[in-house]
């Protein structure tokens, strides 16, 4: 283990000083991910602007509901384990796209470590501190600009099991990338999968109650991304779903083992390629 977390820093090391080299290309990621950040606050304000609250009810009676402060408390913390999940493992993505239909996976072989922990910390993607730092941003804005009496409300105490369920959060990000990057061994290219997947995310940014069941199922347990937001974020602030934090670990311990199944049985069937 020590000799791996050794290999990783000496990666992002390698990677910091291609950074140096390379200043425009890291300024116009940053940028461009803070106006993706910016359009979808702003889109979420403009309906906010026409709705006091976003309401959920049953035969016409309101069960539930958030305010724009919450909702955006819950956007902000569903960037945290997504933007670290970014920055340091994001190099899954090549494996999709280019790494296997190159024939660039070769040389992962070639090295005496082990190939999936390789590919996954060969990149550190520092533009991703930006969609770490917006996320913390949110949080502290949103709960400054709550109503008082729903921050004296919550109970700060929840972030210890919060902080201690976020690792398992990263690794449902990580392990639905690995699961769905592992298909291209045998189909040369799955980003476009990795892709559908992975968007889901976008979903669990607001409150789940408001799906339909398929859906609300669906990012719970299949793609499991409200685990990494809405339910870890609703807890924070009222207290609520106090037993997804346990299936959070469960389910992300299940999905990373899932994930390692699929790449070790893609690596016995891949087949070098190459243009």
């Amino acid at each position: 283990m020590r000799r791996y977390l050794k290999l990783h820093s000496i990666f992002i090391k390698q990677d910091l000083k291609k950074l140096m080299e390379y200043k425009v290309d890291f300024l116009l990621g940053a940028v461009g991910f803070l106006m993706e950040q910016a359009v979808q606050i702003f889109c979420l304000g403009i309906i906010f602007s026409t709705i006091p609250a976003l309401c959920y009810t049953v035969n016409g009676t309101v069960v539930d509901s958030w305010s724009f402060h919450e909702v955006l408390f819950i956007y902000g913390f569903s960037l945290i384990p997504k933007g670290i999940d970014h920055l340091f493992f994001d190099n899954l993505w090549g494996m999709g796209y280019w790494i296997v239909d190159k024939g660039d996976f070769d040389k992962y072989l070639t090295r005496p470590i082990n190939s999936w922990f390789y590919v996954l910390c060969e990149k550190f993607c520092v533009d991703a501190l930006g969609e770490f730092i917006v996320g913390i941003a949110l949080l502290i804005y949103s709960t400054l600009s709550m109503p008082a009496e729903v921050v004296a409300d919550i109970n700060w105490w929840r972030v210890i099991p919060v902080a201690l369920v976020l690792p398992f959060c990263i690794m449902i990000f990580t392990s639905i990338k690995t699961a769905t990057a592992a298909i291209s061994f045998w189909t040369k290219r799955s980003g476009h999968i990795t892709h559908m997947c992975y968007m889901t995310n976008d979903f669990a940014k607001y409150p789940v109650k408001i799906y339909n069941t398929v859906v609300k199922t669906a990012i719970t347990y299949i793609l499991p991304f409200a685990l990494t937001a809405y339910y870890p974020a609703i807890f924070l602030l009222r207290g609520e779903s106090v037993w997804s934090l346990p299936v959070t670990v469960l389910i992300s311990v299940v999905l990373f083992g899932l994930s390692q199944f699929i790449w070790h049985k893609g690596l016995r069937a891949y087949e070098s390629a190459g243009s």
